[in-house]
């Protein structure tokens, strides 16, 4: 990735956090860890973590139904060249890094 795109992705990221804590309710945490923006720029990915994980379907379906609304947020706070088209998935890297901190301090604690 260029510069442009690790920035397009970070604010992306930010501007996700912001529309996330205005607009989800307050039992589940959604937190967007990282982004992905396509080559050709007109798709992105949002990676979320959510707390508590039962609630990661629920929350992933939230987002789909918001991601209209999201996209006017970009329109408006966002100063991209071309505004993806933006799409929430599920970090699993986050919760595989999670599931390693749990072992290795379980293999510490012995």
């Amino acid at each position: 990735m260029s510069i442009r795109d690790d920035k397009a992705a970070s604010l992306l990221v930010h501007l996700a956090g912001e529309y996330i804590a205005r607009e989800a309710g307050r039992e589940t945490l959604i937190t967007p860890t990282r982004a992905d923006i396509g080559n050709d720029r007109k798709n992105a990915t949002v990676y979320v973590s959510v707390f508590p994980d039962k609630d990661t379907d629920s929350a992933l379906e939230f987002l789909a139904r918001h991601a209209a609304d999201f996209r006017a947020f970009l329109k408006k706070e966002a100063r991209f060249s071309f505004l993806p088209r933006v799409t929430f998935k599920a970090d699993l890297g986050e919760k595989h890094r999670q599931h390693l901190d749990e072992l290795s301090r379980d293999l510490n604690s012995r």
